[in-house]
């Protein structure tokens, strides 16, 4: 008889627990549930054994109509241990048994059967020296039908490039357990390789997993897997590219949670395969290059750059600009400008420009053509990768083309130089007068007169007249100019007249005019003529002037006060009135014995006034020409009124509105067009204004470019980003137009154009002649069923001083995980404008409205839709409404980039903060009052009163210390005195009589 022990120490659900050091054999918790036809792998672990390492296991099963029946699977040992109903199947490798550790083990079931259901039973045999432990362990499997059904038609598909693709399987299961489905989207290649790819599959756990060539697709939204109806699960694929061409098939999986809290697939199945054959795109292009231009100096010149190409797809071209073989410019594929020094200087002044006017087109603009813009322009076009296969940026395709741009040479001009009444011969004295005159020109004019003295060679400069009417004289000349001896005029466009008041001696010789014709502001051509002059000296002519000589005045009112204005002496000399010295450029005076003629030129606003002119005879006491005058008569002529007025502005400007829908991330253009203008010397000034659609109440000024083509930013564009969005460009002179860069959610509203006109005066000023306002656009993003709904609730919160506030912003629904979010807080005090505090980009980059709102404000996300501002030590100053403004961003394909889709704004926030109440403390530190009476004073009079104490104190101390001593003193001397009573002293006396001098001096 063998007695067997089996030791327990305590027992739990129904098993016992062993004691350390006891062989424990156990197996996975069960019931196991696993569909018929698939496999089973079940683990069995034994520890706590002596002996080997590497233990015997033997697996047997109960089957449920016969639950006491051990039918003997196999062992890892023992060959003869299966029975026959298990033979077939252990030989085959349907059944086995992996050794995992010596101690460790699995049992795999290839292929379940009805029959396989059942308790397993996991048993080692004793290799110890005596039985102590557990031996064996069990678990229940139970085999359920499989009932998972995935099903695609087979089909082929011919797509091209670029097309997209949409694949649905039908996925459905009736298993009564609990179990989840994956589902799973593979592609063969072409040519029915056994490697599949994984293009993106939906996890058990709900999660939308792409495959690693996939991923980047994935996320800029080109492939998608949605789920249709209860059992559709669908494929989608934007943009097919070449590499997607091959087998596509469905997989799916069922799911099931073990006891252990373990995943284990119970079925799994593919559809038929669908067959998809993508026609690459012929991506070759040409290249041609146009121009607009008269090739004149001083015109504009437009080069058109067109791509010709039969793909559809939208590529990213890469422009380069280049000029003899240099390069002068590019645009990249994200559109990025990029100008060498010289031509981004003249950018810079608005000469100059290079843009992108459509997907396949880019331009380059200059205003003003001069000689250094001749020659071979190239236009380099470039397609860069795009392909998720491919690098990002590598060059796929590389094309050009030249085009040879020669000024075209200008008319000869005819020019003629010629003096007043054609004298050649004029006396001393009188005045000089040339005429300078080109025929044909049609660019701005400027002057040079020089002066070839008799007998001399090198000329000498007596003065240039510029375009602009600013008259500069030469050294030699200055002095006489400021005595208005000196004058330089323009008659008119083409003419020019040069005036000498009083001829010197001097003054004969040869004189030259060079003219030159700015066709361009670097300079243009020049034409010289000259002329020759002989004075005659007055000595030969004295007494052959019998006439008086005039004295003339001209003079003008001005708001009512009679100002003079310029003086001809009886000599000749020109006298200037006071502070007219700026009248000198646009007044020329012409006369004779009889009469005095006043010029204004290019009469403007501020000439209207009232005009006389006085003039005094005056006759010479002696015969001699310079001998002394006396004023023989003066009459003064009526008044004359000049009123200057403007012209009137013919203006017109198209109106009305329109409504544009524009896809994200793509270019918007709005047009300002002119119907008509006002004729003459008329430039405009255009100004682009935005109207937001979120929260906008007044508009914002975008650009303006003036009527000096300067492009001028708004102050309301507060980032670098913003401005590099909008972009203005002249199309012609009647046609404007705005271009909006990559178009997103803060681009949205209304906009428009005003256009001014403005007249340029001679006296260096501009005049506004009209205004008119363009028809209103309103652009929107194409709908992307982003729904952002920020909560409305609007609060108030009543807080005391020196407190912490916290004031939340809150999405209703964060919606897709894809997005990110951004958020910028409003803060607006009563009877004052709206303040940024604080923005939380989409990256999470914190950036505060002002550097010192750091120290107070504290901006974070405290969930994936909750926002958090939070005022620290709150002050009174802080009191007023606060709100939030939240943007939804999703990153964009093609090229990739976090685009705004949508935005909207929170409830209000009223904040209250009220005056705390003082403490006792508070009170006495903010009283300086309080803080002497009770504190201060009291210190000063405490300090006196302690030293009295003390003084005192000690005084009664030594008066308590001396009458002791005195007591003691009197006592010893009674004492002496009762003892010694009849002892004679050495002086004969008795102790208790004293002599009187001891009397004395004791009573004294």
């Amino acid at each position: 008889m063998v007695l067997i022990y089996f030791y327990f120490s305590s027992f739990s659900n129904g098993k016992a627990e062993l004691s350390t050091g006891q062989r424990r054999v156990t197996v996975q918790k069960g019931p196991l549930y696993r569909a018929k036809g698939y496999p089973v792998s079940i683990a069995c672990n034994v520890t706590g054994h002596k002996g080997p390492s590497e233990q015997t296991f033997q697996w047997s099963i109960y089957q449920p109509d016969k639950p006491e029946r051990e039918i003997q699977i196999i062992s890892t040992k023992d060959r003869t241990f299966t029975y026959a109903f298990y033979s077939l199947r252990v030989q085959t490798g349907d059944i086995y048994v992996e050794r995992i550790q010596g101690n460790s083990v699995l049992l795999h079931i290839g292929k379940l059967q009805p029959q396989d259901a059942g308790k397993y039973e996991c048993h080692t045999p004793s290799t110890d020296g005596n039985f102590f432990g557990s031996y064996s362990d069990t678990v229940n499997l139970i085999v359920i039908p499989d009932t998972l059904s995935v099903t695609m038609s087979p089909q082929t598909l011919n797509r091209e490039e670029g097309e997209s693709l949409a694949l649905t399987c039908e996925v459905s299961k009736a298993t009564t357990q609990h179990t989840h489905l994956s589902v799973s989207w593979y592609r063969l290649p072409e040519g029915g390789g056994n490697q599949a790819t994984e293009i993106i599959s939906l996890s058990k756990d709900f999660i939308l997993i792409p495959g690693s060539s996939y991923t980047e697709r994935f996320l800029a939204g080109d492939v998608r897997l949605d789920k249709t109806g209860n059992t559709g699960f669908r494929l989608s694929i934007g943009r097919l590219l070449p590499v997607d061409q091959g087998q596509l098939f469905c997989e799916a999986t069922e799911w099931i949670q073990d006891p252990d809290e373990t995943w284990t697939f119970i079925t799994r199945k593919q559809t038929d395969k669908a067959t998809v054959m993508v026609q690459p795109e012929d991506r070759d292009f040409q290249v041609n290059i146009s121009v607009v231009s008269s090739f004149a100096i001083g015109q504009p010149l437009r080069l058109i750059c067109s791509l010709l190409s039969k793909s559809k797809q939208n590529q990213r071209l890469q422009v380069v600009w280049y000029l003899n073989d240099t390069d002068i410019g590019s645009i990249d594929a994200s559109g990025v400008l990029d100008l060498k020094k010289d031509y981004e200087e003249r950018a810079n002044l608005g000469e100059l420009q290079v843009s992108k006017i459509n997907p396949k087109a880019f331009t380059f603009t200059i205003s003003s053509m001069g000689p250094q813009d001749e020659g071979v322009y190239r236009c380099e076009v470039a397609e860069m990768a795009s392909s998720h296969t491919d690098f990002l940026g590598r060059t796929q395709t590389k094309r050009f083309a030249d085009i040879n741009i020669q000024l075209r040479k200008p008319t000869a001009k005819n020019m003629e130089l010629s003096m007043e009444n054609g004298k050649r011969l004029v006396w001393e004295g009188e005045t000089l007068i040339f005429r300078c005159k080109v025929n044909g020109a049609g660019n701005p004019l400027s002057v040079v007169w020089r002066h070839i003295p008799v007998n001399l060679q090198q000329p000498e400069l007596i003065g240039s007249l510029e375009t602009d009417g600013i008259v500069h004289l030469g050294p030699s000349y200055k002095d006489r100019g400021n005595r208005g001896c000196i004058r330089l005029e323009k008659e008119n466009m083409t003419t020019f007249r040069l005036e000498i008041f009083n001829a010197l001696m001097t003054d004969g010789g040869a004189y030259e005019c060079k003219v030159t014709e700015f066709q361009s502001k670097n300079g243009g051509l020049s034409w010289a003529q000259k002329t020759s002059v002989t004075l005659n000296p007055l000595s030969k002519s004295i007494g052959s002037f019998s006439s008086l000589p005039l004295h003339r005045i001209a003079e003008y009112s001005l708001e009512g006060a009679l100002m003079r204005l310029v003086t001809v002496t009886h000599n000749g000399t020109v006298e200037w009135g006071y502070s007219q010295v700026q009248w000198q450029k646009k007044i020329r005076i012409s006369q004779s014995s009889s009469h005095s003629q006043l010029l204004i030129h290019d009469a403007t606003k501020e000439d209207t006034g009232i005009y006389q002119c006085q003039v005094e005879a005056y006759r010479r006491e002696t015969q001699h020409t310079y001998g002394p005058t006396r004023v023989a008569a003066m009459v003064v002529s009526h008044p004359l009124g000049i009123n200057i007025t403007l012209p009137d502005s013919q203006l017109m400007v198209k109106s009305g509105s329109q409504v544009q829908e524009i896809s994200i991330n793509m270019e918007a253009e709005i047009k300002c067009s002119i119907i008509s203008q006002t004729k003459g010397k008329i430039k405009v000034s255009v100004t682009w204004y935005f109207l937001p659609l979120s929260g906008g109440t007044s508009w914002l000024k975008i650009l303006k470019t003036n009527q000096d083509d300067i492009v001028q930013y708004g102050d309301d564009l507060h980032t670098l980003r913003r401005k590099q969005k909008f972009h203005s460009e002249k199309i012609s002179k009647d046609l404007f137009q705005l271009h909006i860069l990559n178009m997103d959610n803060s681009d949205q509203g209304t906009y428009h154009c005003t256009v001014e006109e403005w007249l340029w005066t001679t006296g260096g000023s501009w005049y506004k002649l009209g205004e008119k306002e363009s028809e209103k656009t309103e652009l929107k993003l194409k709908s992307i069923g982003s729904k952002l709904n920020v909560m409305k609730t609007n609060y108030t919160v009543t807080t005391p001083e020196h407190k912490d506030v916290a004031i939340n912003c809150s999405l209703e629904n964060p919606g897709n995980s894809e997005s990110l979010f951004s958020v910028v807080w409003f803060f607006k005090e009563e009877h004052s404008g709206v303040t940024i505090l604080a923005e939380m980009q989409h990256d999470n980059i914190l950036k505060y409205g002002k550097e010192e709102y750091g120290e107070k404000l504290h901006c974070y996300r405290s969930s994936a839709g909750d926002f958090v501002l939070k005022l620290q030590s709150v002050e009174m100053t802080d009191s007023g409404t606060y709100w939030c403004n939240v943007e939804e961003w999703q990153l964009h394909a093609n090229p990739s980039k976090w685009v705004s889709q949508a935005s909207d704004e929170s409830g209000r926030t009223q904040l209250m903060v009220l005056h705390s109440e003082p403490t006792f403390s508070s009170r006495i530190c903010s009283s300086s009052l309080l803080l002497h009476v009770l504190v201060i004073y009291p210190f000063i009079i405490f300090i006196p009163l302690l030293i009295f104490t003390l003084y005192f104190y000690r005084k009664t101390k030594k008066f308590s210390l001396q009458s002791s001593k005195a007591q003691k003193e009197k006592a010893l001397w009674v004492d002496l005195k009762g003892a010694e009573g009849n002892i004679l002293n050495y002086n004969g006396y008795k102790s208790d009589e004293k002599p009187e001098e001891e009397e004395e001096n004791e009573i004294n």
